[in-house]
Order: C-alpha cells, then structure tokens, then sequence
C-alpha cells in the first residue's frame, strides 16, 4: 500500500528534539575541550591502532595527546595564529589524526587534502584557503608541493611525515615531522600553561575545519564547519545509533571526507571508541577481517564490491555448497521483510534461519570481517534497496542515512526498528526537514554549516532564511521519512517531456555484479541510453570460464560475449521500469578510472557533466 505524504512546504521536526541542548559532551562545547578532557581522563587506554611491519600497534590517548600537543606548539613557534588554515595532504594515518587535533587546539582551522589530487588542484586549495602551512605524507606528496610552491606565496612551511626516500634532502622551506615535534615540545616546555589557555579559548562558534566539496558542479567550495555544528552532529547520531566505549571501528575512507572525519575523529572522541586505521584502500577487505569492527559505515561503491565477492565466490563452489548457500539467503530473505518493517518475526521462521546462519551465513559474514559488527551503514551515494535488503537476509542490519559536506554530517538516518527500505531515514534530533518549491529537501538547525569560504554569493544561494537548500529532490511520507529521487540538476527531461531521474534506473544496473557504474543519458532525447563501467575482476573472471580471447581491458570491453552479458544485465533492469524509462542502448567505457582520474571524486562518484562531455562521441553513437 502507498503512504500519503506530507503537503510541499510541510516541516518534520525529529522526535524529543527539545530535550538536546545545550551542545556539550560532558560538559565540553567544542572538539578542543572535550579532546583535552578525554586525553587527561583515559590515559593510558588505547585510542587507536595502526599496523606496523605488518602487526596492529596500539597507541593510547596519553599519546595522543602528546603527539597533538607537540604539532599544535610547534606551529605555533612557526608564526601558527588563531583563524589559521593548516592543510594536510595524506592517506589516513595516525598522524593525520594529530595534526587535526593539534591544530584545533590552537584555535586555527585543519583543511584536508585528497592525497589523489593532482599538482594543479593542491595549488587551487592552498591558495584558495590562504594555507599558511601544509602537512605532507611523503615524497610523493612533496613532489606536488614542489612543483607547485612559487604559485603558493602564502605557505610558510611544509612539514613532511616520512622521511623514507628523503634522506639528506635539505630545503629550507621543508621540515620533517619528527623536527617538528621536538620544536613542539621546546616550546611546551617554554610555556607549559600555553596549551590548555589555548584549548580553553576556543567557542563554539569558531570554524574547526574547511572541508571542500567534492567538485562535481564545478570549481571545489570550501564549507566552513564550527564546533557547534561537530558537537551537535555527534551528539545528536548518538542519541539515535550509540557507540560504547571500547567499540572496535575500521578507518579507511579520506579523512577529508565530512562522514568518515565524523566518524573516525569526532565520535570516537564522545564515545570512547577504538580506531584501527586501514594500512590503504588496497587493503580494506584484508584489514576489516583482521578488525572485525563493531560497526562499519561504507560508500555503496564498496557494499557492491564486497556483493559481487560474495557472488563469484558461490559461483565458484560446488553443487552443494550453491544450494546450501542459496536457501540460506532465501531464508534470510523472508526474514528480512519482516525485520525491515518491524513486524516480529515468526518462530518458525527464526528457527529456519539460525539454523541457516549456523551452517552459512555466520561464515559469510566472517569472510567479510564483519561477524561482531552491530549495524552496518551506507551514505555518501544512493544504493540499490536490493542490495540493502541481501545485506540484511546475511544477518546484517544496514541502514541508510543522508547528508552532505554543509550539514557537517548526518541529516535523517533509519533505525534497527524504525526503517523504510529505500528511503534516507527519518531527520536526526535537533533537525527540521522538510520539501520545499520543486520538490527539494530543505533542512535547518546547529548542524547547518557557517558558509562556504570567501564565497558570500555561493553561501546565499545554498543558504536561504536559515534554510540549507540541499539540492536533492525528495518526497517525505506521513510517518516522517525522506525519500531521494534525485539531484535537481541531474533531472533528465526527454523530448517527450518526461521527468526521469537517473539515479534509480542507474542504482538498479550497479545492482548487477558485473557493472561497477553507469551513467544514464536522455536529457531532451527521444530515449534513455547508458555509459557503463564493467567490473573488471568480475567480468575477466566471466571472460576466463568462458575462454574469450582479450588482451587488456579495452579488447575484453569490446569482446561480443561481455557486450551480451551487460545487454542481458540492462535488459533485467528495464523489465523494472516503464517504457519511457527503459535504457534503449549502451556503450562501455573502455578505460579504468581511479579517483586519480577527472571523471570520478575522491570518494568514487562519477562526475556526470564530466563524464558526458568526454565521452561525447560514444553518446552519440546511440542517437
């Protein structure tokens, strides 16, 4: 049965929203305060790990702070003042973690930096957020900071992290970390009341970090995030999804990200949690079966890798185990509706399936490394509820949420027991959501971000009367929550007139474990057509069992057996849909793309604008 839903215009305000203020986590109102109090309280507890010559280390919140506090003086010796910009540009480590912190500490304000950005995007940032110092990885990353620093006047100093391939390089606008810290503490040493003044006079309504869009709409924004808005948002997930004390979590995503930095920085700071940084993407799998963490919240670029894992995985078992494997999810499947909906599962039913996780899907989730993990979740992207729903036939409980970078995090999110498949949750405490003009999510509350940096005209337009306008379209339901169709501008309009949004039929085909992304076109055309992304593990395993001849991945893209294969893919999914949303043809595009690449962000989203005008000519072809 459809749910009405609320007239345009009406508000959702979330539940006990007045029982929240005032925003503080025991006692603290902003991440220098309550990093302090953690460090002094906990000690020698461990804080985080990270694997060294191949074994986990741990390292505790007396490190920690030791660590931050060293960075935070020493840039301060360097000329470092409150209203700063410190840029770092590395893979997540626990160094990028001190740093962070270190330089909220002083009142200044951290920017990071993909380390897959190109030379040219890092002298954008740097200049763009008047950098005053950059934190660099390794040589690597220096490279790019030297190719680039006549065109950054105002960095005065680079500090590099490793030393390894460095050794005898001298350059006075460079030092190392290790420098750093011993300077650091010099000057603590000097001043040993210094830090905690420092801690002690920051406000709320400071601005803790930039965090720059994502670039898909153009040149990247940087969105000025305040201590209200980081405590509030932990605050307020908390209350609906807790994290315990000493609860096991897995950092892999950037942490220049808005979600993983809540996550991995922020919470763990409220929570008490432990954080285990990922040796490198190359390695989440291996090292989320070595953390086996208590929670796990991932883009679905990466819950569709780890499906179609699982899927070629069975494929490859014997008669047996296929069998065995589907009547479990069968059963899990059957559970799954009523769980999903919150309708008690019947006693035969939870009998079968025990006996089935017992045998099969207990083992699955071992495989995956999340067998001790309480709930699972996805965000950043839209997923398939397909693909939501096997994840919870397995015996995990995902649940979907939405945000973005100007809302310093989570806007709605659904529960264990309050849930709607396929929507974006319910709104957070403390927030008002609602559907404004032409359908487009609005929200307000402390969680709404300060403005983008030095861009007053671009601040107008995304905030209005206090209203943060996201961009999406959406339709919320009388039980309160919201639903994503799309993104205003990604609506495609055929020569027909009809409103199509793309991102449905497109989660549908990344659905199928052999198409990694897909691109869906139309906009003023007489019909739907498609730009797909193979997966190439997948797809040669496809290749190999079935002894088609390729040389590299373009010769496997244009081979006749995976051009039936995908044909086959896209034709299940417009069995979905009605005619005028059928995808009429499709073309594969023929080279691998990494976020080193133009057409995808750091965080594997396809940049749509992009990717239609350099493939133009494909597109063309099919019209």
């Amino acid at each position: 049965m459809s749910t009405p839903l609320l007239k345009t215009g009406e508000m959702v305000q979330a539940e006990h929203a007045e029982t929240l203020g005032p925003y503080q986590i025991d006692g603290c109102d902003t991440v220098p305060k309550l990093f302090l109090h953690r460090c002094l309280t906990l000690g020698n507890q461990t804080a985080h790990r990270e694997k060294k010559l191949g074994i986990w280390q741990s390292h505790s919140w007396a490190q920690l702070l030791e660590a931050a506090r060293a960075i935070a003086m020493g840039l301060s010796a360097m000329g470092l003042k409150r209203g700063d910009v410190v840029s770092i540009l590395s893979e997540d480590n626990k160094e990028w973690l001190y740093a962070d912190l270190g330089i909220q500490c002083m009142g200044a304000i951290t920017n990071g930096i993909y380390p897959t950005d190109s030379a040219e995007q890092v002298a954008f940032l740097l200049n763009d957020s008047q950098s005053r110092f950059v934190i660099v990885e390794n040589d690597e990353q220096l490279d790019k900071f030297l190719e680039i620093r006549d065109r950054v006047a105002e960095v005065r100093k680079c500090i590099v992290l490793e030393r390894e391939g460095l050794r005898g390089f001298d350059d006075d606008g460079v030092m190392f970390l290790d420098d750093l810290y011993q300077l650091g503490n010099r000057a603590h040493a000097e001043a040993p009341e210094r830090f905690e003044r420092e801690v002690a006079a920051s406000t709320p309504g400071d601005t803790a970090i930039l965090i720059y869009t994502s670039g898909t709409t153009g040149q990247p924004k940087g969105a000025m995030i305040s201590h209200e808005n980081i405590v509030f948002s932990v605050q307020s997930g908390l209350t609906m999804l807790p994290v315990e004390e000493r609860d096991e979590q897995l950092c892999f995503l950037p942490l220049c990200h808005v979600l993983e930095r809540l996550l991995s920085t922020f919470v763990p700071l409220a929570a008490k949690s432990v954080v285990n940084f990922a040796e490198s993407s190359e390695t989440v799998f291996e090292n989320m079966r070595e953390v086996s963490p208590s929670f796990f919240t991932a883009v679905p670029r990466l819950w569709e890798k780890i499906y179609s894992r699982i899927a070629l995985l069975n494929e490859e078992a014997t008669v047996v185990g296929r069998w065995a494997f589907g009547r479990a999810v069968a059963c899990g499947m059957q559970r799954a509706d009523y769980r999903m909906t919150g309708r008690r599962v019947p006693g035969w039913l939870e009998v079968r399936y025990r006996l089935w996780d017992w045998l099969v899907l207990a083992n699955v989730r071992r495989m995956i490394g999340l067998d001790r993990a309480k709930r699972v979740a996805t965000g950043a992207a839209p997923i398939s509820p397909d693909l939501v729903k096997w994840y919870w036939a397995i015996g995990l409980v995902m649940l979907e949420g939405y945000g973005q970078t100007e809302s310093s995090g989570v806007l709605s999110i659904n529960l264990p027991d309050r849930n709607a498949t396929g929507s974006v949750g319910v709104a957070v405490p403390g927030v008002e959501m609602r559907i404004a003009e032409h359908g487009e999510i609005v929200a307000r509350g402390p969680l709404v971000f300060q403005g983008y940096w030095n861009n007053r005209e671009k601040t107008a337009e995304t905030i209005r009367d206090g209203w943060l306008h996201t961009g999406d379209v959406g339709r919320v339901d009388n039980r309160g929550f919201f639903w994503i169709t799309g993104r205003i501008k990604d609506i495609i309009i055929t020569a027909g007139g009809k409103n199509i949004t793309p991102a449905s039929i497109e989660n549908q085909m990344k659905f199928s474990p052999y198409i990694s992304d897909a691109v869906v076109v139309g906009d003023r055309r007489k019909y739907l057509t498609a730009l797909i992304m193979i997966d190439q593990e997948n797809v040669e395993r496809f290749a190999q069992e079935r002894r088609v001849p390729f040389s590299d991945f373009a010769s496997l893209c244009a081979a006749e057996p995976v051009q039936a294969l995908i044909r086959a893919e896209v034709e299940a999914v417009n069995d979905r849909f009605a005619r005028v949303e059928q995808v009429k043809d499709f073309r594969l595009i023929d080279a691998l793309l990494t976020a080193e690449d133009d057409e995808l962000t750091p965080t594997m989203k396809l940049r749509r604008d992009f990717v239609q005008r350099k493939h133009k000519a494909l597109i063309e072809q099919m019209y």
